[in-house]
């Protein structure tokens, strides 16, 4: 049986997606309240695997994440990513008529932006979690109140679907990263279907730094499909960059890592895993 930590409660998407990854395995869930204890977990029991969102299709990327991934001395292992549908749900004794208020994460509620305004005599309430807000509803019996969700969690706590694909965009995917203790990595992933890494890197401050090593990535045949700069706190104007690429020949990835390594400061592969 896989342990396996995420930020939210049975029926959230971070377990929806889980299960989906580990797909036809045995999975006991560590249900946390934040991110950071996610790695907690990791560091108190090296056997646990994490499961965390990096980035949404609409929302952007979870730029925090990236820090906590980096300090913690984690490894990326794998990847999955999950089409975000939402539903409105109730009580099953309430219906349209009774709901006044919707209570949802408040990402999930700007997600349903067009669906809410549609419904102005309905108040939105920002909490923790989509389904946390589900289970709150059903457990407390919070009669005249709503939650923004995926319908598996609305199921799973008693509740009424009012209306399913209630999302504004069709298209909504969130990208989420499987991480474990350096310990483990070679036991959860499989070398031979390594074709995408995540690096951190600095540079130093000159012109033409960044181009001098992507020009090296493009010349070893290797793509770049997300960067993404963060301040260095106290160092102004320096930043650290989180790429992810993707290869198809190893040796050649791993030819292009030596190349690259002379023109960056403290470069740090954070991860090597297949592609989702």
């Amino acid at each position: 049986m896989k342990r396996v930590a995420i930020q939210g409660v049975i029926g959230s998407f971070h377990d929806i997606a889980a299960h989906q990854y580990f797909e036809g395995e045995q999975l006991q869930i560590i249900c946390c309240s934040t991110f950071e204890q996610i790695f907690e977990n990791i560091r108190r029991d090296p056997t646990v695997i994490g499961f965390l969102a990096i980035e949404n299709t609409i929302a952007g990327s979870l730029l925090h994440n990236y820090e906590l991934l980096r300090s913690s001395g984690t490894t990326i292992v794998g990847e999955h990513r999950l089409h975000i549908q939402h539903a409105i749900c109730c009580l099953p004794d309430n219906d349209w008529t009774s709901v006044t208020e919707v209570h949802s994460h408040p990402v999930a509620l700007m997600q349903c932006r067009n669906f809410l305004s549609n419904h102005p005599g309905i108040k939105a309430v920002e909490g923790e979690d989509t389904a946390g807000s589900a289970e709150y509803i059903s457990r407390n019996r919070c009669k005249g109140w709503a939650a923004i969700c995926h319908a598996d969690a609305a199921r799973l706590y008693g509740m009424k679907v009012l209306e399913d694909h209630i999302e504004d965009n069709k298209h909504n995917f969130t990208r989420f990263l499987v991480v474990c203790h350096p310990n483990k990595a070679d036991f959860m992933r499989q070398i031979e279907h390594t074709n995408k890494s995540s690096l951190v890197f600095s540079l130093p401050h000159e012109e033409g730094s960044l181009s001098k090593v992507l020009t090296i990535l493009s010349f070893y045949d290797i793509n770049l499909t997300k960067i993404q700069s963060l301040p260095i706190i106290g160092h102004e104007w320096e930043y650290l960059f989180y790429v992810d690429v993707t290869f198809d020949n190893l040796t050649r990835y791993r030819q292009s890592i030596d190349a690259i390594i002379p023109l960056t400061k403290e470069l740090q592969i954070i991860g090597e895993y297949e592609q989702h």
